[in-house]
């Protein structure tokens, strides 16, 4: 079977011998008589699971020891809720900065909950350009400052941090976690919906500080309560068992392949040999995105009409190239470029991207 290149933006590319593995252990997990999905997730089998995933993400994006690794199902979008039922109550304010879909619609919800400042909002420049992070500065008493790290639509990402004092930034990693090193010490929290470049969809990674915990709503209800699953271990309730078996397969091959240093390395190969594409069309593929911001996870481009780009996804898709479509909320193109997709996969779409221009050109 030809496996088919995969640019789609979320659930996204898994490596295939994952896939593999999973296959062959799918019926009858390491001779024990049962599949992982339908053992108790008490049991011996998913413990070991469960430890191993929690302990290479420990090593893997080298989390200090003063803070708690999460799996709680639901995804980031449940985070979005989480976060200020857990920190802003009380009549407490937040920051936020507004730099696309995403980080919109957590300030939606945020906002419904609590008190809430914006200290950036793109929407003048279309959300196309990131402002300098020195000039960001936390607001007085401030609980927390939101950010998310790349925005999944838009194409733009985070390249450094601003420095928010005593104010802990939040940040949403969903869609760049595990593409590069993390300098925890800028954080007091970081959440990821897992189905980007970690595993299949069904639960997020919450990595937060022991302090945080400390600060976490006292009357929260137990599943929404940050304290209840690390003290649970994440395993309060009946954790996305399958989900978290994957991330751990997904973990054991980075480890194995040299770790999040090798893994950037990739990634900005990869992001390179597109906007170089790009850059040297003579305009006819387009990015919105200012340079010094674009994503190295989605790259989104534009081309001079619907009717052509509609003819590129489906030419692409005709060579086995799917989730080239740009979000529905921004239409154009859009490539995601997670961890897992291959070298190979992106070389043969950059001569596609070439060999289109030339016959439309």
């Amino acid at each position: 079977m030809s496996h088919a290149k995969n640019f789609y933006a979320g659930p996204s590319v898994l490596p295939v011998s994952v896939l593999e593995e999973i296959q062959k252990d799918m019926v009858d997990y390491k001779g024990s008589g049962l599949s992982l999905i339908e053992t108790s997730h008490r049991s011996a089998e998913y413990g070991q699971v469960h430890k191993n995933a929690m302990n290479l993400v420990r090593e893997i994006f080298g989390v200090p020891d003063n803070f708690k690794i999460l799996f709680i199902g639901g995804g980031a979008t449940l985070q979005f809720s989480m976060i200020p039922l857990n920190f802003l109550s009380g009549g407490k304010t937040c920051d936020f900065t507004l730099t696309g879909t995403w980080s919109k619609k957590a300030y939606a919800d945020a906002k419904k909950v609590g008190n809430v400042n914006v200290v950036y909002d793109g929407k003048d420049n279309s959300y196309t350009r990131l402002p300098d992070p020195s000039t960001l500065k936390a607001s007085p008493g401030s609980s927390y400052f939101h950010i998310t790290s790349n925005e999944t639509i838009g194409g733009i990402q985070w390249k450094d941090w601003p420095d928010t004092g005593d104010v802990p930034i939040i940040c949403d990693m969903s869609s760049d976690i595990m593409s590069r090193p993390i300098p925890f010490e800028k954080f007091g929290m970081i959440y990821a919906g897992a189905q980007k470049n970690l595993g299949p969809s069904g639960f997020a990674v919450v990595i937060i500080r022991d302090d945080m915990l400390e600060k976490c709503n006292p009357n929260m209800t137990a599943f929404l309560d940050y304290k209840v699953h690390a003290e649970k271990e994440s395993l309060y309730n009946t954790p996305p068992v399958f989900s978290i078996y994957a991330m751990s397969l997904v973990l054991e091959k980075v480890k194995a392949e040299g770790g999040l240093k090798e893994v950037e390395k990739r990634n900005k190969e990869k992001s390179k040999l597109i906007y170089d594409v790009m850059d040297k069309s003579n305009g006819f593929y387009k990015s919105p995105v200012d340079v010094s911001v674009r994503s190295d996870m989605n790259v989104v481009f534009t081309m001079a009409n619907e009717e052509l780009e509609k003819e590129f996804v489906a030419q692409a898709k005709a060579k086995q190239m799917v989730g080239l479509k740009g979000h529905v909320s921004v239409g154009g193109c859009r490539a995601s470029i997670y961890n897992s997709l291959p070298l190979s996969d992106v070389v043969a779409l950059v001569e596609f991207m070439q060999e289109f221009q030339k016959a439309k050109s």
